[in-house]
């Protein structure tokens, strides 16, 4: 019995309905259904171009296509397990629209490098929206920290007071991060921004084809100048899941953050309304849900990563029908991180900063030790037995209830008669960060030079 399989020609017989199920890929790439079209449009137009089709064929064909996209637009196109993937049912659907012509596309061509240009431009036409996305968030974050250069709270080293910080620094470390993600994605775009098609299966073609034109068609910088890696290649789809992960592990670290912040005993932020949740039994609650959400997508992203990078790692060239499984990682990354970032924005930006607690929180504390430590070394105390004499003064207050600002100066001329009455402005927690000027420091000066550099950056 023969096969009615568009690559069934030396097959006697068909596998069962639920075999094809199984192996079809449909469910999930048609989501590469514009891409599928924008890639054959671009060889077909070689093919006319190079005369490996009578232009009559290849207009007829670029008709029958522009119909099929204007059809994909209005949702009228139908996709079937029987046709397996988006390649092979959008050719179906172009020879019930055309007719016998259609076979004529895919002269020069296999599915093998068609599917790695679909990938590619899928790729390449995200990689521009999760920047955009990103630049947003920065912009929120220098907006934010425009209003908080004086904003003083403490900074934490495992999780302790360790030295008062302006909030501003602390939000423009973040925006770093995400400048990072920024100019990760954009070097993606440079393994991405090359054409597979025209490599055929794996060996190339025996046909005149202009791989530079059809290159040219879809917006590549280059061509893959190895037909074998062409095919096979997915470091782009893994520099991806890479840059999506990375960014993700940012967004939870800041989203950990955010959520300990609102808690009662922190109290430095409140979020709106908008993104918090209540309880179904507790009435006082109010979740920073949409916070541990995108903490908890950071899993599924990482787990996209190691699934491909697993998929890859004992593949020998060239393709391999284990790459049917490139794909849905990479879907399921873009629908997770756009929307991720789009609601921790709005989350953060409508978040209420409570200035005064996080300002309280340092000036009964120890964290303006170092200060004082600092202090008795300008006064020529070695450094190391300043910590010393701090680090006992600490304890004592520990035991006593008495911050360091609060010990007389008497005692303060028993450890040193050079100690003056300029000790007590030094461990002011706004003076301890106004005064840390180097370079990248958290002095105000240095936030501002910074935040102008942050504008620059996302210009």
């Amino acid at each position: 019995m023969s096969t009615a399989k568009l690559w069934g020609g030396r097959f006697t017989q068909t596998g069962a309905h639920w075999v094809d199920e199984f192996g079809a890929s449909i469910s999930f790439d048609q989501e590469l259904a514009h891409e599928d079209i924008q890639g054959s449009l671009a060889h077909v137009k070689m093919l006319k171009k190079t005369a490996i089709l009578p232009a009559q064929d290849a207009d007829q064909i670029i008709a029958g296509l522009t119909k099929l996209a204007n059809k994909l637009e209005q949702g009228q196109l139908k996709f079937t397990v029987e046709n397996e993937d988006i390649h092979l049912n959008l050719e179906k659907l172009l020879t019930d629209e055309i007719g016998p012509v259609a076979g004529k596309l895919h002269t020069a061509r296999s599915r093998n490098d068609q599917v790695a240009t679909d990938f590619h431009l899928y790729v390449k036409n995200r990689i521009p929206e999760v920047i955009a996305e990103l630049k947003h968030l920065q912009t929120v974050i220098i907006a934010m920290a425009e209003d908080n250069v004086e904003t003083i709270m403490p900074g934490y080293t495992h999780m302790q007071h360790a030295q008062p910080i302006s909030y501003a620094h602390y939000l423009l470390a973040y925006f770093e991060m995400f400048q990072r993600d920024v100019e990760r994605f954009e070097f993606n775009l440079k393994h991405t921004n090359i054409s597979p098609l025209g490599a055929a299966a794996l060996a190339g073609t025996t046909f005149p084809i202009d791989r530079q034109y059809s290159a040219e068609e879809l917006g590549f910088d280059d061509v893959y100048h190895n037909s074998l890696d062409a095919v096979s290649d997915r470091d782009f789809a893994l520099e991806f899941l890479s840059n999506a992960s990375i960014l993700m592990m940012h967004l939870s670290r800041f989203c950990e953050e955010i959520i300990l912040w609102c808690t009662y005993e922190f109290n430095y932020l409140e979020l709106s309304d908008k993104f918090s949740t209540g309880s179904s039994i507790m009435p006082q609650k109010k979740n920073p849900d949409m916070a541990e959400l995108i903490r908890g997508k950071s899993g599924r992203v990482f787990g996209d990563l190691i699934g491909l990078l697993t998929v890859m790692k004992s593949l020998p060239l060239a393709y391999n029908k284990d790459l049917q499984e490139d794909k849905e990682g990479v879907f399921d990354a873009v629908k997770t991180i756009l929307p991720s970032i789009k609601v921790f924005t709005e989350m953060l930006k409508t978040s209420h900063v409570n200035k005064e607690k996080m300002a309280e929180a340092t000036t009964n504390d120890f964290s303006n030790a170092t200060e004082l430590a600092d202090y008795l070394a300008s006064k020529g105390i070695p450094f190391r037995q300043a910590h010393e004499i701090v680090g006992k003064l600490v304890l004592q207050g520990l035991e006593t209830g008495t911050t360091l600002q609060n010990i007389p100066l008497s005692e303060y001329k028993k450890i040193s008669p050079l100690i003056e009455d300029d000790i007590y402005h030094d461990l002011q927690s706004k003076v301890a960060v106004e005064r840390r000027q180097s370079l990248g420091g958290t002095g105000f000066s240095q936030i501002k030079q910074n935040l102008a550099r942050a504008k620059e950056l996302i210009k």
